[in-house]
C-alpha cells in the first residue's frame, strides 16, 4: 500500500486538504488545517471516506507543499488524519510544522507504530486492528465509535488501557444515530468518565 512512499516521509500520498472547523472530540468548534492522506487496511464497514483507504489513487506530495499550505490559513492547528496516518513515518513533516509554530493534532487507529511530534494524539481503536501499546499509552483522547450494544464493553476494555489523563469519548455512528444516541446518553449519566462526542459538522452543515 505504502509502496512509493520514501521512508523518510517527505512524501506523503496526499488525498485532500482543507481548513475548516474540528467537528467532534475534545476539540470540537475550534478552526483548524486537516491534511487527509491516503491509504488504510483497517477496513470499517461503516467509513465515511472509503476513497482514502487505497494510497495508490492519491497523488505524493512534498511535505514541504502541506507545510507551505498549512502556514496559509489563520488558524495554527493542523489536524492529519486518513485513512489511517500512522501507515507511514511522520516525523519530517510534524517537526516541520511544528518550526512553524503550527501545533499538530492526529485522528489515527494506533494500528501502526508511533511516529511524529504531536500536540494532542485523538486515538479511535478499531475492532479489526487493535492499537499498539505505545499509542495506548500517550493518547490525550480514546475516542469509540458506537454501533451498536456491544461497543460499551468494548469501549471499557479500551478505557483500562489508556493513561490516568485521557479523556474518554462515546461517539454515536451517524447512520446508526437515532438508535444509538439514546442509549450513549443513558450511558454516560451511569458512567460519568466518559462524554458524548457528536459530528458536529454533520448537523451544522460544515465540509
Amino acid at each position: 500500500m505504502s509502496h512509493q512512499v520514501p521512508e523518510d516521509g517527505s512524501l506523503l500520498p496526499l488525498m485532500e486538504e482543507f481548513y475548516t472547523i474540528q467537528g467532534e472530540g475534545y476539540h470540537t468548534g475550534k478552526a483548524a488545517y486537516f491534511i487527509r492522506l491516503g491509504g488504510c487496511d483497517v477496513g470499517c464497514h461503516w467509513c465515511d471516506v472509503k476513497e482514502s483507504w487505497d494510497a495508490t489513487l492519491h497523488p505524493l506530495t512534498s511535505a514541504e507543499t502541506i507545510v507551505k499550505n498549512a502556514q496559509s490559513q489563520p488558524a495554527k492547528t493542523v489536524v492529519i488524519t486518513g485513512g489511517e496516518p500512522l501507515i507511514y513515518n511522520l516525523d519530517l513533516l510534524t517537526s516541520r510544522l511544528k518550526e512553524e509554530g503550527i501545533q499538530t493534532f492526529i485522528e489515527t487507529s494506533g494500528a501502526y507504530p508511533l511516529s511524529g511530534y504531536w500536540d494532542w494524539i485523538c486515538l479511535s481503536p478499531k475492532k479489526f486492528k487493535a492499537p499498539r501499546p505505545e499509542v495506548l499509552a500517550v493518547a490525550g483522547e480514546l475516542k469509540v465509535i458506537v454501533f451498536n450494544k456491544s461497543d460499551f464493553l468494548w469501549a471499557e476494555e479500551h478505557a483500562k488501557m489508556v493513561g490516568p489523563n485521557c479523556k474518554l469519548y462515546l461517539q454515536p455512528e451517524w447512520s446508526k444515530a437515532a438508535e444509538v444516541t439514546p442509549l450513549i446518553i443513558d450511558y454516560v449519566k451511569e458512567n460519568p468518565k466518559w462524554n458524548i462526542s457528536l459530528q458536529t459538522h454533520k448537523y451544522l452543515n460544515i465540509p
